[in-house]
């Protein structure tokens, strides 16, 4: 597990998977043995991340209350790493009161909640739009605060990439199916 990010990349293509990068430092840590840093190093290299939307109130947001319920340790996961972002917003960044708050994984309020976006875009080593006048609205609007804290993370790769991949595997595939016949 040591060189895993050397051999595994996950993409989240839009907030849905986020959950992903708790559960993975919930197998480093409880399952692995590795030291709290080492998981999300690892993590972090895992994860990369493509933002559908640029509307900050259209990415999905899960109630505290509820993962409390039925995803205790992913919550507790999340607490974690909120805090370990936090303190290095304020150590390399800014101790701005109102930036530390916009920035938090955890909307706070009546009703606590966990920020997907947010956190796909901290526990990412890239993030991504769908097209590029997507990308530089994302980060001079929806992710401007984060584009701030990791600028080298926010980048414009398009859908392209994906249809000719997905062509070589077809091919290769066919190829397969075709040599035994």
């Amino acid at each position: 597990m040591e060189n895993f990010a050397d051999k595994v990349a996950i993409h989240l293509n839009d907030t849905h998977p986020a959950l992903a990068i708790p559960e993975l430092m919930v197998i480093l840590i409880d399952e692995e043995g590795f030291e709290w840093k080492k998981a999300w190093d690892i993590t972090r290299r895992v994860f990369s991340y493509t933002c559908h939307t640029l509307m900050s109130e259209a990415l999905e947001t899960w109630p505290v209350e509820m993962m409390a319920q039925i995803l205790p340790r992913h919550l507790q996961m999340i607490f974690e790493i909120n805090d370990y972002f936090l303190e290095y917003v304020r150590t390399y960044v800014t101790t701005d009161a109102d930036f530390i708050r916009r920035v938090s994984l955890i909307e706070e309020g009546d009703h606590r909640k966990v920020r997907m976006g947010w956190l796909s875009v901290v526990g990412s080593n890239k993030v991504n739009g769908v097209a590029a006048i997507h990308s530089d609205l994302m980060v001079t609007s929806t992710f401007a605060d984060f584009a701030r804290i990791y600028p080298e993370r926010f980048t414009n790769v398009t859908n392209v990439l994906h249809l000719v991949a997905g062509s070589v595997l077809l091919t290769q595939n066919s190829q397969h199916y075709l040599i035994n016949i």
